[in-house]
């Protein structure tokens, strides 16, 4: 039976993305908005609309009993988490099971069991998946943490089993530190998380953050579509990806491309994930699964010609992916620029009044925004407030076709950093794909210097 209702229980350029997709295919959206998004483009253009709570995310859009109750009031069939907010919450998951809506997404024992870092982790080793060397599950016993240290070789990163964002992780470079750093960790991680659970993992000096698409029916079908290079972070938040990755070459592609599908095959994964590797001379590391849609899908979508949350929906209906391994065909390259409301150099969140907007254009040239002139942007939330991806047959017909984009894109009344990517696409390393998860730091302590 296929689905005629969809909650999208998110906001902002993602839940344009499902209405759209959903639209296309002939299925009704309802969307769910705070008080401070009534008049977000999200909101404007779905069928139906539903305010769940004031501006704070945790009473709104994380609010479970407010969203499951709006999907009921609004008769949907299904609910699309989109990414954030409650997209990786294996407890929401079950409770849409529970009331009978279809849940767009992975089963929630999969976003339950890769959501905890250690089980992801011993999980992922068993599926095949390479692994950094390193503890296999949390570390209590001092003794036992020198050990591991020592097996794994120094420096060692200790990391939360719970969280992300960088939160909760010490770099250690010696025995003598292992045991302070590991209790602030810990506290961290307990702060921020509430779970002072911490795992030991060899600390790699220059990689570089490689991804995988894959997709699964949840009928033991799963294929990969490609890479991504999204090495391009500051504290350890994404500032530009792209498709296919400089450094990886289609043998290395389809070798490890293949690892993931199987590994997708053997654990009967349903829906869309993404499975991320640090990779250094010549090596890929598993370091987590992401058991949702991705912001930087984009790209993925532009090489392969396949509309992800069309095929998230298809999934969701218990019909079978709609292409073969055989069948995918990467062709040229893409890159995702994501704006966001902040200023450039000192990533200062600028919230406020858009006073007029210009979207770039032209062939191979996408704008994922819910902006116009007059929206107020507000303070509550991420401060991502476009994507733009530009397509090319060549990388280097795709960063002079990025160039010109950037050039037309107009955000005016509050600032953005699109002079950052003006600028970074200036430079040499970046022009030759020759960059690691740690250039963009570096670049930037070297600016201000």
């Amino acid at each position: 039976m296929g689905i005629k209702r969809i909650l999208i229980a998110n906001r902002g350029e993602i839940a344009l993305r499902i209405h759209r997709a959903a639209h296309e295919i002939g299925i009704e959206t309802v969307a769910v908005h705070s008080t401070a998004d009534a008049d977000a483009m999200h909101v404007r253009l779905a069928d139906h609309a539903v305010c769940i709570g004031p501006p704070p995310a945790g009473e709104s859009y994380l609010n479970i009993a407010n969203i499951i109750s709006a999907a009921e009031i609004a008769q949907c069939d299904a609910i699309h988490p989109g990414y954030g907010f409650l997209s990786e919450n294996a407890k929401f998951a079950d409770i849409v099971e529970a009331h009978d809506i279809i849940w767009i997404g992975p089963k929630p024992e999969h976003i339950r069991t890769m959501g905890d870092k250690i089980e992801a982790k011993r999980t992922a080793g068993a599926l095949g998946l390479p692994l950094v060397p390193g503890s296999d599950g949390a570390v209590s016993d001092i003794t036992e943490a020198k050990a591991i240290a020592e097996a794994a070789g120094y420096p060692v990163i200790i990391k939360a089993a719970s969280g992300g964002g960088g939160r909760g992780m010490k770099v250690c470079n010696g025995p003598d530190q292992l045991e302070t750093l590991i209790q602030q960790a810990g506290s961290e991680a307990k702060a921020a998380f509430g779970d002072a659970t911490v795992y030991i993992e060899k600390y790699l000096g220059n990689p570089r953050h490689i991804e995988f698409q894959v997709f699964g029916d949840g009928q033991g079908n799963a294929i990969h579509l490609g890479e991504r290079d999204c090495s391009l972070q500051r504290r350890h938040q994404k500032v530009l990806e792209e498709a296919p990755s400089p450094v990886i070459s289609a043998a290395e592609r389809h070798r490890m491309g293949e690892v993931c599908a199987q590994a997708m095959r053997d654990m009967q994964y349903r829906g869309a994930g993404t499975i991320e590797f640090l990779w250094e001379n010549n090596e890929f590391y598993f370091i987590e699964m992401n058991t949702r849609l991705q912001v930087e899908h984009p790209v993925t979508e532009a090489i392969t010609g396949v509309d992800l949350v069309r095929e998230q929906i298809r999934i969701a209906e218990g019909r079978p992916l709609s292409v073969k391994q055989e069948e995918l065909e990467f062709k040229g390259h893409a890159i995702e620029c994501r704006i966001n409301a902040e200023d450039p150099f000192t990533f200062a969140p600028s919230p406020g009044l858009v006073t007029y907007y210009h979207a770039a254009g032209g062939m191979h040239v996408r704008v994922d925004s819910g902006l116009y002139a007059g929206y107020k942007i507000p303070p509550y939330y991420d401060s991502m407030i476009a994507k733009l991806i530009v397509y090319g047959r060549t990388r280097e017909g795709c960063i002079m076709r990025l160039r010109r984009a950037l050039e037309e894109m107009v955000v005016e009344g509050v600032k953005t950093n699109i002079p950052l990517h003006q600028e970074l696409l200036r430079q040499d390393d970046v022009l030759n794909g020759d960059y690691s998860i740690k250039w963009l730091e570096n670049w930037l302590e070297e600016r201000e210097v």
